[in-house]
């Protein structure tokens, strides 16, 4: 018996890693707990959680034990000892910091963005500075808070190892070889905490309907794996909702209510159709996106939008339209290619989009329009010049292209700095009578909401930095823009879509916060009559209507719909929140809405969202009709992307204001 505790003795260094490792993510947990205290006890079985974020933390440190306790016994080998016991030291202090670091920040992150961090937390450590200053300025407690816990614990760890109870024992190399099967096979029950058929995952430990509090069940550096793990996996994201095979995906777009009796000309790119626009023009109209950052409905409802709402009785003004996603690379993906939603990253950083992926930039690059982009800050950032350039964008205007701008934050030139930029590159595109497609993406609104002096012309010199004033110069600096262009030569000859690209920040403790996708859309400019569209609509189905309305016919791949035609409204939304697929189906009073929602790996539910008390009801599971239908709109986008077919092939892009028959093999043949 002496020799087989000798053996266990041996794995003494594992036993601290493993056992300090459980120990500060459960410390974490339980801070965490107290911290949103409020959301946690809404939950019945809430302790429970505790025990679960237990069983999901020893997947963590199962993991993060594997490598040493592989290596453990070549490490008893007498050459290898000294080399051993540095690695063992090197690999406690490194990873359990590392622990500490990520559990430290979480707080924070989960302030900006109502979850644990998640693959943005990854993402965003490609643009340090803006990352850096935006956490300093909003952030700043946090971050000291946090460099201080990561020292401490730096210091303390780096003199816990060097104590002699943390050294391997030891041992005679039969005994340390006898006991490491049984600690493998310990390890590896950790890793997999199961023994049914799939080995436990964090949807394994959602056990509410509050998204929060399911992030809070497992830790943060578990998050942040399995985020890592599914970026590598990302083309395919969409089938953790289901399977449906090709023939079936391509079947389902002609039975899209809007899309029956239109014809797709080819197998090879299933939702290539032919889209007559809706306004006949001699000469198509000018197109310009606004693109509001983080401009939500909400502030449209509190009234810290005037001038926006004055200008919504000018134009096509969207009472009930819905962000595709949370972050400002969804609502670009939506607005300018019109892409649906999936789990991955945005079509925007993914790399089979980087060219040869349908923009309205393409589409108008290809009729002889000039396109552009006008950034207030680095174009690079979330890979946007990459996808721009790749995807029919001509020219790009960013911050290192203003001459002495007013005032420069941490995301770039200010609003009015950006529009006044906008304006003169409309009127020289204009006064050379150059067609133009421009899309202008705003920065102001952003965190954390440094503001120029005077912002507002009120003769307040300092505004508070803080999101209410941020946004209200935001819809000072759009006005501005607005009625300066009213005023211009272009205005006639052009037509402005004003959007947000999503809410502010999007929590709430139903698995999809459908309150937080509603946002402002508004058309306006040339001929347009004003209208109030009541139903709703998504911002997928911007990018068909906005050509229509600017006389551009052409084959779009498109799968939203154009809502100036004379069929009715599809009155439906796609929603993607974090994992979650959410399909909004609106009734004939436009006050409700039947929600279906997809998660990975379990069933499908259903409820009604009652829009006036921005309210969802008790979730029941849903039939198989409604699981059919909102598994078909999911597991489009992936497979469009994965196959490379969401554009148009070179033989139908000749086609624009005259549909023509064309053999399909030729169509087949440009791929």
């Amino acid at each position: 018996m002496h020799w087989l505790l000798s053996g266990f003795r041996t794995y003494r260094p594992l036993y601290f890693f493993f056992l300090g490792g459980l120990g500060i993510l459960s410390t974490s947990r339980v801070v965490l707990f107290v911290l949103f205290a409020e959301r946690v006890t809404a939950v019945q079985q809430w302790p429970s959680l505790l025990l679960a974020g237990i069983r999901a933390d020893t997947i963590m440190m199962g993991y993060l034990t594997l490598l040493p306790l592989l290596l453990m016994p070549f490490f008893q080998l007498p050459a290898l000892q000294r080399f051993g016991k540095v690695f063992l030291q090197i690999w406690t202090v490194l990873w359990l910091l590392m622990l500490v670091f990520i559990e430290a920040s979480t707080p924070a992150f989960i302030a900006q963005y109502d979850v644990r961090p998640n693959r943005l937390f990854v993402e965003y450590l490609l643009y340090p500075q803006e990352v850096i200053s935006t956490l300093w300025l909003g952030f700043r407690g946090w971050v000291i808070a946090t460099l201080v816990v990561a020292v401490a614990a730096a210091w303390g760890l780096r003199i816990l190892v060097q104590r002699p109870w943390f050294h391997a024992r030891r041992s005679a190399l039969w005994p340390t070889l006898a006991v490491w099967p049984l600690l493998l096979l310990c390890c590896l029950l950790a890793i997999r905490s199961t023994l049914a058929h799939r080995p436990a995952n964090p949807s394994f430990f959602a056990l509410s309907g509050d998204p929060l509090v399911n992030s809070l069940t497992i830790s943060s550096p578990y998050s942040v794996s399995y985020a890592l793990y599914n970026l590598r996996h990302e083309a395919a994201a969409s089938e953790v909702y289901g399977a449906l095979n090709a023939d079936q995906l391509s079947a389902f777009i002609p039975t899209i209510d809007y899309f029956q009796g239109t014809e797709f000309p080819s197998a090879e790119y299933p939702s290539v159709h032919w889209q007559q626009a809706s306004a006949e023009r001699k000469h198509p109209l000018n197109i310009v996106v606004i693109l509001e950052e983080s401009m939500g409905y909400g502030f449209v409802e509190r009234g810290l939008t005037p001038n926006l709402q004055q200008w919504a009785t000018k134009g096509w003004w969207f009472e009930q339209l819905y962000a595709t996603g949370t972050r400002s690379v969804r609502g670009i993906e939506a607005v300018v290619s019109g892409f649906l939603p999936t789990p991955a990253r945005s079509t925007v950083k993914l790399s089979l989009s980087q060219r040869n992926f349908f923009t309205m930039a393409s589409m108008l690059a290809a009729q002889g329009y000039h396109t552009e982009f006008i950034y207030g800050g680095e174009s690079h950032f979330d890979n946007m010049r990459s996808f721009f350039t790749g995807n029919g964008v001509q020219s790009i205007i960013d911050e290192n292209d203003y001459d002495n701008p007013n005032f420069v934050s941490s995301w770039g030139v200010s609003d009015a700095d950006l529009f006044d930029k906008a304006h003169q590159r409309l009127s020289q595109l204009h006064a050379t009578d150059q067609a133009f497609f421009t899309l202008i993406f705003t920065s102001s609104n952003h965190e954390p909401f440094e503001l120029p002096e005077n912002a507002l012309n009120d003769g307040l010199q300092h505004l508070a930095q803080n999101v209410d004033n941020a946004v209200r110069y935001a819809d000072h600096a759009l006005g501005q823009f607005l009625s300066q262009a009213q005023q211009s030569n272009y205005w006639q000859d052009t037509l402005f879509l004003v959007v947000a690209d999503h809410d502010n920040r999007v929590y709430g403790d139903a698995l999809v916060p459908v309150d937080k996708f509603h946002i402002p859309g508004l058309i306006l400019g040339a001929d347009l009559t004003p209208n109030t569209l009541t139903e709703i609509a998504s911002q997928i189905d911007l990018a068909p209507t906005l050509l229509s309305l600017a006389g551009v016919s052409g084959y779009l791949p498109t799968l939203g719909q154009d809502l100036s035609s004379d069929l009715p409204p599809a009155n439906r939304a796609f929603l993607q929140f974090n994992q979650t697929f959410a399909y909004l189906q609106g009734d004939d009073d436009n006050t409700s809405a039947q929600v279906t929602l997809l998660r990975p790996q379990q069933a499908t539910l259903t409820g009604l969202y009652h829009q006036p008390s921005k309210q969802l009801s008790a979730l029941q599971p849903a039939d198989e009709t409604q699981h059919q239908q909102a598994l078909h709109w999911a597991l489009l986008p992936s497979w469009l992307y994965r196959e490379q077919r969401y554009q148009v092939p070179e033989a139908l892009l000749r086609f624009t204001q005259n549909q023509q028959q064309i053999p399909v093999a030729e169509v087949a043949s440009s791929k």
